[in-house]
């Protein structure tokens, strides 16, 4: 195995938008194939046509293009394994299920979906294993006359496969160890239906892993309870040498309470769950995506990182080149991570802090220019240097910042009668006279003169600095005082001033 050069793959189904989840899995493939210089493969597993959902495919692959996370080979990307999509791999199927029936350790089932129901009411906890699969029709219970006549008369079937009590399966998890089930809980899963001629997910992706070399299979605790049959299969087929190393991922819990993260605790809490939002075709229900909610690829992917798994470091900030080179699958948790979509919040802030204000204006200019401001980018990255640190979206910085670029119309209620005195007017229109006879209005000189004149006159300096607020602000918010009125320059601070004092 470890001569074998390392091949992982991230295989979804196009059946509606990408679950937080799914993405965390696809990075810790990513991580773990960058990290051993191996092969990440998209593959789509649409073997169940009937929950097809047309754009789910475009959206997965735009979702993972936003974050930043590259596949090597795969649908839409190309590569010596293909065709990636199952449903276009029907006829390489049919052979391995050619294979194992031939060889008995498959089998034909007619059993109709009445019958089977009618055995569940008949038998409590029915299961087709070998204790009852004597009991139903299938090619081992009836003549081999009647069932080759049976499937020419077109009659449906499905190929079981034929599960042998007694053996100890055991699945080698590079997260949880060695894990021993007895094949005695195991069903006869079904692997090929005759109705579409399309395998099952249990067929399809132990074949398709096989051929595609494979090495290691990364995925969620959910598919935990089929690795055995999948370690059977691989028996089956004689390809135990081939068989792939598993590692279960931990489930991502609730924010609060128990169970697995679902949608319904985005809608109710306020966080996305899907990468990028999403318009459902059938619904027409629109739910919102991490991009569009304005996180940063760079913060969600750190953020999914140390969801299950920690490099044991006191550090939290990483690049995707840097946690590459700290992955290591066998760190991860076997206990469900919680989704703690505050800490997600948090690193988004910490990813604008660390940005340079040209980066976070690049993201703001369109916001200004949404609202009809037509400001050069110096002025706007002035804006963002002075106010990035006090928020967590860019998005947030219009409604904190806006007064940069348009002048206030009112002026709020509480802080006027906070911050408005009896002789502010008086007070401002004196401090107008000192602003107005400056030619150096540069933050620095306008600190002094203005310092130097409030001592002189023995005004209060918060009820200056607070009324002057009020009239350049509209409010009791923004940055240091000079920094405002220097951004603005004398003739726009002077305006402000005289439509302030005339109003208030």
């Amino acid at each position: 195995m470890s001569e074998r050069r390392v091949r992982v793959r991230f295989a979804p189904s196009p059946t509606g938008a990408l679950h937080i989840g799914g993405v965390r899995t696809a990075l810790y493939n990513y991580l773990f194939a960058r990290k051993h210089g191996g092969d990440f493969v998209f593959r789509i597993e649409d073997t169940d046509s009937s929950r097809f959902v047309p754009g789910a495919e475009e959206y997965i692959i735009e979702s993972f293009k936003w974050l930043g996370i590259k596949f090597d080979e795969g649908v839409s990307f190309g590569g010596e394994h293909g065709p990636y999509r199952q449903s276009e791999r029907r006829e390489i199927y049919k052979v391995y299920v050619k294979q194992l029936l031939d060889a008995g350790k498959a089998y034909i089932a007619f059993d109709t979906p009445e019958e089977l129901e009618a055995k569940r009411a008949e038998i409590e906890n029915f299961q087709y294993d070998a204790r009852t699969r004597g009991m139903m029709r299938n090619s081992l219970t009836l003549p081999k006359e009647e069932v080759d006549a049976l499937i020419a008369a077109g009659n449906q079937y499905v190929v079981r496969f034929k599960i042998e009590p007694g053996e100890a399966v055991h699945v080698d998890d590079l997260i949880r160890g060695d894990v021993k089930i007895m094949s005695n809980i195991l069903d006869d899963k079904v692997l090929y239906k005759s109705a579409d001629e399309l395998p099952t997910y249990h067929l399809a992706n132990i074949v398709d892993d096989h051929l595609m070399e494979i090495t290691h299979v990364i995925r969620g605790e959910e598919w935990l309870p089929s690795a055995p049959l999948h370690v059977l299969l691989y028996k089956a087929f004689g390809w135990e040498d081939t068989m792939p190393r598993f590692a279960h991922l931990p489930l991502l819990l609730k924010p609060e309470g128990k169970g697995k993260l679902s949608k319904r605790d985005g809608d109710r809490l306020g966080f996305p769950v899907f990468p990028l939002e999403w318009h459902d075709p059938k619904t027409g229900e629109i739910s919102s995506g991490f991009r569009e909610s304005g996180y940063f690829p760079e913060a969600v992917i750190n953020f999914l990182a140390f969801l299950g798994w920690n490099p044991g470091t006191e550090r939290e900030l990483y690049s995707l080149d840097e946690l590459v080179e700290l992955f290591d699958i066998s760190k991860c948790s076997k206990a469900g991570a919680r989704f703690d979509y505050q800490k997600g919040i948090w690193f988004n802030h910490e990813y604008i802090l660390n940005k340079s204000a040209e980066e976070v204006a690049e993201a703001f200019a369109p916001i200004v220019k949404e609202h009809g401001i037509d400001e050069p980018m110096e002025r706007i990255i002035k804006v963002v240097a002075m106010m990035k640190d006090r928020v967590n979206f860019v998005h947030e910085l219009w409604a904190l910042c806006s007064f940069f670029f348009v002048a206030p119309t009112e002026y709020d209620e509480k802080t006027r009668k906070k911050r408005w005195k009896e002789d502010s007017a008086a007070q401002l229109t004196e401090l107008m006279g000192v602003l107005e006879s400056l030619d150096d209005f540069s933050l620095e000189h306008q600190e002094e003169v203005v310092h130097k004149w409030i001592e002189d006159k023995e005004y209060k300096m918060g009820n200056i600095m607070n009324a002057w607020r009020l009239t350049l602000v509209g409010e009791g918010k923004g940055p240091g005082m000079f920094d405002i009125s220097a951004f603005l320059g004398k003739e726009e601070t002077i305006a402000r001033m005289k439509r302030a004092i005339a109003e208030l």
